[in-house]
């Protein structure tokens, strides 16, 4: 039985190859410090565990979830609420709102709902691997644009050949950005929008870490930009900014045509987000934020010892101002092997586990991911172990 031609299409998954990895190496004794993948490690705080367990135990909330139902009404008013005071962004919470099983989810349909087999995406790359891979499993054309250190990690939209952004229909952006921790400001965002004019091309904001940010730094919204709701939307999660990645709830937000469209793509898929997660959605963007103060803290705290450690055995990494990643250059010593080799490397010498640059696309070459998803103690043996293999004979 052979599977469709679009699966066929998409890369390799390197983060299957990790997995194995690990488990062959904690077969031979080795303890694992699983710095792979971004998975929070911090619980959901406890007013939205509460609320969650509150709400599943009554039976009219265990049916079918609709639109019209009184929980995503709540739910669709709060998100328009956090977006006012976050942002200062105003939004029709009936029309410019969209609650989704996971921004992940929503980022993936909307290729879905929006190419046809010549319609192109255009995607940053290195990238979150769901901005392409939504764009192959949907049948679309993808056209990569590199983004480099010495650039900020900030795309050179000017650079697009004229026949490509003919056919282009989607423009994926992510700032703060996922793997490189790049981050963007308010004039990068409305000189987007302006050379999106007249364009005809959606553009796409996934912004699921505005809230993991440092040292005063306060990531913008895309639709805090002029002229923005013409053709943006933008994407966001609470599974960063209140650790409950397991429950799967996001929502998208912004021009009111396009989340139509979406919408209708969806309810042709699901039935919608269990109603006690989008109560605990609303208790969560409703509720204190003191909670996201302290996991921002807590990985404030995780960033400085790894950074430091990695700076103080000779690997030079930067320091980032969002995110829970640190997006590194492979050690010159080892700057011969492959992103993926050396990962594999860095898993059986010492059982420290990261992702390899190439799982977010081919300009990731050459470079790693850490995500900081282990606590301060985990992360000085990580630096521990890690200098030992910086040290081996080569």
């Amino acid at each position: 039985m052979q599977e469709a031609n679009r699966l066929k299409r998409l890369p390799l998954y390197l983060f299957t190859i990790i997995d194995k990895l690990k488990e062959e190496t904690s077969k031979n004794g080795i303890d694992i410090i699983d710095l792979g993948m971004g998975n929070p490690d911090q619980s959901t705080p406890r007013h939205i565990v509460n609320e969650l367990c509150k709400r599943a135990a009554g039976g009219e909330n265990q049916r079918y979830s609709r639109s019209i139902d009184e929980s995503e009404i709540e739910l669709r008013e709060a998100i328009a609420k956090w977006y006012r005071a976050r942002f200062g962004v105003t939004l029709d919470p009936s029309s410019e709102v969209l609650p989704l099983i996971g921004s992940k989810e929503g980022i993936a349909h909307l290729s879905l709902a929006f190419l046809n087999n010549d319609d192109i995406a255009l995607v940053p790359n290195p990238a979150y691997p769901v901005h392409f891979n939504g764009v192959l499993i949907a049948g679309g054309v993808l056209h990569n644009i590199p983004i480099y250190e010495k650039d900020g990690y900030l795309p050179d939209l000017k650079s697009i050949p004229k026949n490509i952004l003919k056919k282009s229909k989607l423009l994926f952006l992510s700032y703060p950005h996922n793997p490189t921790a790049a981050v963007a400001d308010g004039d990068f965002f409305q000189d987007t929008v302006n050379w999106a004019k007249g364009k005809n091309i959606i553009i796409v904001h996934d912004l699921a870490y505005s809230d993991i940010v440092f040292d005063n730094f306060k990531a913008p919204s895309i639709l805090q930009a002029k002229g923005a709701r013409d053709m943006c939307i933008e994407f966001h999660t609470c599974s960063k900014s209140y650790n409950m990645a397991g429950y799967r709830i996001g929502f998208a937000v912004g021009n009111s045509a396009i989340l139509k469209t979406l919408a209708k793509t969806k309810s042709y898929i699901d039935f919608g987000i269990f109603k006690p997660i989008q109560y605990a959605a609303i208790k969560a963007l409703t509720g204190p934020q003191t909670c996201v103060k302290d996991t921002v803290s807590e990985y404030k705290k995780r960033r400085d010892v790894l950074v430091k450690g990695l700076r103080e055995i000779g690997w030079k990494v930067p320091n980032p101002k969002a995110t829970f990643y640190i997006w590194a250059r492979i050690p010159d010593k080892y700057s011969a092997l492959t992103s993926m080799e050396f990962v594999a490397l860095l898993i059986k010498e010492t059982g420290v586990a990261i992702a390899p640059g190439t799982g977010f696309g081919e300009y990731g070459e050459g470079y790693v991911r850490f995500a900081l998803v282990a606590d301060t103690g985990r992360l000085r043996e990580a630096v521990k172990r890690i200098k030992r293999v910086l040290e081996m004979e080569t």
